[in-house]
């Protein structure tokens, strides 16, 4: 069966020696599909990029803003620009496409969508490396042979990995469609003592992750979470140490629920939190209370680290219905500064010596260490930024929240991977108070004066131009050195959306630069994509993938 997309652009090019297609594994089937033109060189470049010193960069022209963010008037030099070859576009696969057994799913679609995505010019996948698959069977028991299967699958197609290590349950968040909970006896020591999750002011405990406050201490089976962490990821990089820095081009190292840099203090689960609330702090477990209290203590008021502040309202609220979030709220005082910077700097701490362990683990392997973000976005136009102080970013109209991230991953080498990147502000609810994209330009400034590199996300499932134009014009705007695009399923090989995100994968091979059409076709193209094995003709990739998804 062939299949024939109807398109505004061609995506038809010349004859490229260094073509993926051309330059096919030996089992790969033969193609009649071309592909947008791609630098020749991007590949050999970005692996070589890895194991290279950061070059200066030129300082960027001011970039002016509204007065919502004293941080965002002004991009400083650094952070890193994209190559000539463009921005490499990776995808998210399914999040069960390692399934809760160990065994890769759907392996026969999933080959053909691989095949797919590289004759779109896409550069890679990402994969969710799951604690809960992984080390299920017990402490130190590590099965890897489902993603080793899809390693050699993604090798086989000519593309690249980016490798997530997930130490959160997979469950009760947007997108989540399967449950993968923590592995099974981690959950017994949580039964035993449910202070090592994270617990709200109520009483709720979250079993996304392990509560930071415990990362030093001995909670699990004799070891400290930190020290579990590195022990995985340390098993890692011996199974796949022949892949590292080829095949796996980047290991994104998990810092919290959803595997961003985080407190779970939106949760959806149950209904517990909906937008745009302004969700609540996670520092009630009996780890957090002592941290606290003994901040608290050096800082010679003692009755400030008896609990959480007590006007923080509730999950769905708004800020204005709070004592501490409102306009001149507690925030804004001294007990407000004091608990912020202890919240944010337990975080800030526990990312720290997550990305040591790994820096230590990966250093010299080749790959790239990234860490993600979250792009918290509503309530940003008021004074407190709400949502963003309980997920832990002590971020407000008069004190930068990003800057010390960004500086803390610029330490250990990382690049901050960012979401929302495909928002608009005039998309927003207006009752919400968001801005999308004041939120990314304040990061952006903060990568750059810290001299990380940056990469994006989106954080919502779009196929429409509006968003890939959007996303293109932040690459462009940013230097963004990679974007990984959520997520590939059934919807992204539908004709429309798929033309629609070729021509996205296209721009972004250019730049983020939207370029014109050539003479020739000028008007809606036939692109035929198909394979044909001898004689006898087969269906087209996406076409076979979107039917077996």
């Amino acid at each position: 069966m062939a299949l024939t997309l109807r398109s505004s652009t061609s995506f038809l090019a010349a004859h490229d020696p260094c073509s993926k297609l051309l330059n096919k594994p030996e089992d790969a089937p033969p193609s009649c599909v071309a592909v947008p033109q791609q630098a020749p060189a991007r590949l050999r470049a970005l692996r070589a990029a890895a194991q290279a010193p950061p070059a200066p960069m030129e300082a960027p022209a001011p970039v002016q803003s509204e007065l919502l963010h004293g941080q965002v008037q002004q991009a400083h030099a650094g952070g890193g620009r994209p190559s000539r070859g463009g921005v490499p576009v990776f995808v998210m696969l399914p999040l069960d496409t390692v399934g809760p057994g160990g065994q890769l799913s759907r392996a026969r679609a999933l080959a053909a969508s691989l095949m797919a995505l590289r004759t779109a010019g896409v550069e890679g996948v990402m994969v969710d490396v799951w604690w809960g698959v992984v080390e299920r069977d017990g402490p130190g028991r590590y099965d890897w042979e489902g993603y080793a299967e899809l390693v050699r699958m993604v090798e086989r197609a000519g593309l690249r990995l980016q490798m997530v290590m997930s130490f959160h349950q997979c469950g009760g968040n947007v997108g989540d469609s399967c449950n993968i909970p923590l592995p099974p006896w981690v959950l017994e020591e949580v039964s035993a003592d449910q202070d090592i999750v994270y617990t709200d002011r109520s009483g709720r405990r979250n079993p996304e992750y392990i509560s930071l406050g415990c990362d030093t201490l001995p909670v699990l089976k004799g070891r400290t979470p930190v020290q579990v962490y590195s022990d995985y990821m340390r098993s890692f990089r011996d199974r796949f140490s022949g892949h590292l820095g080829t095949v796996i081009a980047e290991v994104q190292v998990g810092l919290g629920p959803c595997g961003e840099l985080r407190y779970p203090s939106y949760p959806e689960a149950n209904g517990t939190w909906r937008f745009p609330g302004i969700g609540e702090f996670q520092c009630y477990d009996k780890y957090m209370r002592a941290s606290l209290q003994a901040a608290a203590v050096a800082a010679g008021h003692e009755n400030w680290g008896t609990s959480g502040p007590h006007d923080a309202g509730e999950y769905k609220q708004f800020p204005e219905e709070t004592g501490f979030f409102r306009r001149d709220g507690t925030w804004s005082t001294e007990y407000g500064h004091f608990f912020l910077k202890w919240y944010s700097g337990m975080l800030l701490e526990h990312g720290d010596r997550v990305l040591a362990a790994a820096e230590a683990i990966f250093g010299g392997t080749g790959v790239t260490l990234s860490a993600k973000v979250a792009g918290i976005h509503w309530h940003y136009r008021t004074r407190s930024h709400a949502a963003e102080l309980t997920a832990g970013y002590y971020n407000t109209r008069h004190h930068d929240g990003y800057g010390p991230i960004a500086r803390m991953l610029a330490r250990h080498g990382a690049v901050l991977n960012f979401t929302c990147m495909e928002m608009k502000d005039e998309q927003q609810p207006g009752h919400a108070g968001c801005s999308p994209e004041l939120l990314v330009q304040q990061v952006r400034a903060a990568a750059r004066a810290a001299r990380v590199e940056l990469a994006g996300e989106n954080a919502l499932e779009r196929y429409d131009e509006q968003a890939f134009a959007q996303v293109a014009a932040t690459a462009e705007a940013a230097g963004l050195s990679a974007f990984t695009y959520l997520r590939m399923n059934r919807n992204l090989f539908d004709g429309d959306n798929w033309r629609r995100f070729v021509a996205f994968v296209k721009t972004m091979a250019d730049g983020g630069a939207r370029t014109a059409l050539p003479r020739c076709d000028t008007e809606h193209s036939d692109l035929y994509v198909g394979f044909v094995d001898a004689a006898k003709e087969q269906r087209a990739p996406e076409s076979e993938a979107a039917a077996a998804l």
